[in-house]
């Protein structure tokens, strides 16, 4: 059973929310403006809140971006309430969380109902790339790399896909006071997911975290910038960019993460201003620029599974040509549309960079 509800949590009258025993899957995006508490304290109030499940240290901590849990937690709950903000790419961590909870959901006897909380999608309604073609990361949803979504349409269609029979509920995005009130990346959905244009940047930029090269984590500035300590800067090098990009070249020491506290040279990706920018384009082009030009530079485990792609893989191999590369994507964002456009929930619609 699903439904779409355009009344708050709070004004929700089911008797597993106001009576049940309830969980609460959540990251400090649950802050309800309006009250001035996070979302579980609603249940904590009315008596009947069990358990929180939320990432396992402070909010802005390099590698915390995990929600874990035991299928055992789960058992005797009525409900589980979920709020993230996604960030827009398939493979942002806490969304994979969630589609974990749904698959250990999907085989419990007595599964709880299970409430999303939805956001609007940071990254916004543009697609980029493709749905996944082979083996991909565990916990992956059939998806573009740029989705296009929010999170309740992404778990009505994970819902689809692995045949779940536990009653779905997604709570309108608009019936929350905090989408009115505040930009969907005001507060950070991830810590390394921490200001206005990463979302921008992570559809493409995530996969450098499956590279030898650092997309910047442990730094203010992640998936903006990119850099390793075997980069060397030749100011008379054309580094690939489109139209309305410029690649500023930059240093940088990360403080956690890959090349954690050794000094970085890379590139600052910067947009001129109302610029549409396909960062998984981009990111592909200059994978397979400094495979080409630096032996240091490698992919490492998990990076086909993170593409799912054999096309772009052929294409960062040398196999392809960029032109073929772009067809396809385009072809392949087209396909996904046409799916996506089945479990869209409101009026705007997702669509693909001309």
């Amino acid at each position: 059973m699903f439904s779409f509800r355009t009344t708050p949590l709070e004004d929700q009258l089911d008797k597993a929310l106001t009576s049940g025993s309830v969980g609460c899957f959540c990251t400090q995006n649950c802050w309800d403006t309006a009250r001035g508490r996070y979302m579980h304290d609603l249940f904590r109030e009315r008596g009947n809140l069990k358990v929180v499940f939320s990432p396992r240290d402070t909010e802005l901590t390099p590698g915390t971006n995990h929600i874990s849990f035991e299928a055992s937690a789960l058992e005797g709950l009525d409900a589980v309430v979920v709020e993230i903000q996604d960030a827009g790419a398939r493979y942002f961590n806490y969304s994979k969380d969630v589609f974990h909870l749904m698959e250990t959901l999907s085989k419990m006897e007595n599964s709880p109902s299970l409430y999303i909380v939805d956001h609007i999608n940071p990254a916004g309604r543009i697609v980029e790339g493709s749905m996944p073609s082979g083996p991909v990361e565990p916990h992956t949803p059939k998806v573009a790399h740029r989705h296009g979504m929010t999170l309740g349409e992404l778990t009505s269609i994970y819902y689809n896909e692995i045949g779940a029979s536990y009653p779905l509920h997604v709570i309108s995005a608009l019936a929350n006071d905090a989408t009115r009130q505040l930009l969907p990346w005001t507060i950070a959905p991830a810590s390394d997911i921490p200001g206005m244009f990463t979302c921008q940047m992570y559809p493409g930029g995530g996969l450098w975290n499956n590279t030898t090269i650092t997309p910047a984590i442990g730094t203010a500035r992640p998936y903006e910038y990119f850099g390793a300590p075997f980069i060397r800067h030749d100011r008379l090098e054309i580094i690939p960019a489109p139209a309305g990009v410029m690649m500023r070249p930059c240093t940088f020491t990360p403080a956690a993460g890959r090349h954690e506290g050794r000094q970085c040279q890379g590139y600052q990706i910067m947009l001129q201003p109302g610029v549409e920018y396909h960062s998984l384009l981009h990111t592909v082009q200059l994978i397979r620029y400094f495979l080409e030009r630096y032996p240091q530079f490698e992919l490492l485990d998990g990076f086909e599974e993170k593409l799912a792609d054999s096309t772009l893989m052929s294409y960062i191999k040398g196999d392809l040509t960029y032109q073929e590369a772009r067809e396809h994507v385009k072809i392949e964002e087209q396909k996904w549309i046409r799916k996506a456009k089945r479990y869209t929930l409101y009026e705007d619609q997702p669509y693909r960079i001309k």
